[in-house]
């Protein structure tokens, strides 16, 4: 893990009050290098959707085409639940405890958690979301086993991220070192992230995309194509055997 990190105490719990989903107990959240930017401009990062609204529907929709409608769900790397909230999904976890105010704020039950250690039982959850974390964790091939370890068999794993070789991705790439969010990221291929989710045990990928032209020039909500190599942001669906 990097050495980058710093620990935020936060006891992960269904804030109903009710039965929790799993939980293993208290642990100390760790905010690694790649977070450490949302944690520092929350506000900013959530403006984004508004600054960006057809883009970000686009990205919404295309997430809603693969996501299960039915089950018990969580957010990985949920950060201020412009996703999980809209989607329904109930449960998010977040190092940046800042992030997670505006995800409660959104409906979503949350908890202080790093992705590569889940504060959950085995076998808990009906379906599991990702959406872009998968650039600013540590280790993603752990946070994969992860989503595994907590998904029930024939569980979901639907994961939304920027295409690297795209045109986006490959404009983010060239200007990471600019970009106060994308410094510390590492970007992925939708190939990379095929033989990652092989790797760790899931089945059966199905893609959706969209997000066809450059970001400034999106005015209007963007269709989902099935299939990957054509749009910036992309989907898949994958299964736990």
């Amino acid at each position: 893990m990097s050495e980058r990190r710093r620990v935020i105490g936060r006891e992960p719990r269904d804030p109903r009050g009710g039965r929790k989903p799993g939980t293993r107990g208290l642990r100390a959240t760790a905010v690694t290098a790649g977070a450490e930017p949302f944690v520092r401009h929350h506000r900013r990062y959530d403006q984004w959707f508004e600054r960006h609204r057809a883009a970000y529907l686009s990205e919404l929709l295309s997430v809603r085409a693969l996501l299960p409608w039915r089950g018990r769900g969580l957010e990985i790397g949920v950060g201020t639940g412009r996703f999980a909230g809209p989607l329904g999904v109930e449960f998010g976890i977040d190092p940046a405890a800042d992030m997670l105010v505006h995800a409660r704020a959104r409906r979503v039950h949350v908890a202080g958690a790093v992705a590569e250690a889940l504060p959950f039982a085995d076998a808990v959850f009906d379906y599991a979301l990702i959406v872009t974390t998968i650039c600013f964790v540590d280790d993603a091939a752990a946070m994969l086993a992860e989503a595994h370890r907590v998904l029930r068999p024939r569980g979901e794993l639907v994961i939304g991220f920027i295409d690297r070789t795209s045109d986006l991705g490959q404009h983010y790439f060239a200007h990471q070192a600019e970009d106060v969010f994308y410094r510390e990221a590492t970007f992925y291929s939708a190939d990379e992230v095929q033989h990652l989710l092989r790797g760790t045990g899931f089945a059966g990928p199905v893609w959706a995309q969209t997000l066809f032209k450059p970001l400034d020039e999106i005015r209007e909500i963007e269709a989902v194509r099935t299939g990957r190599g054509e749009g910036a942001f992309v989907v898949v669906k994958a299964t736990r055997p």
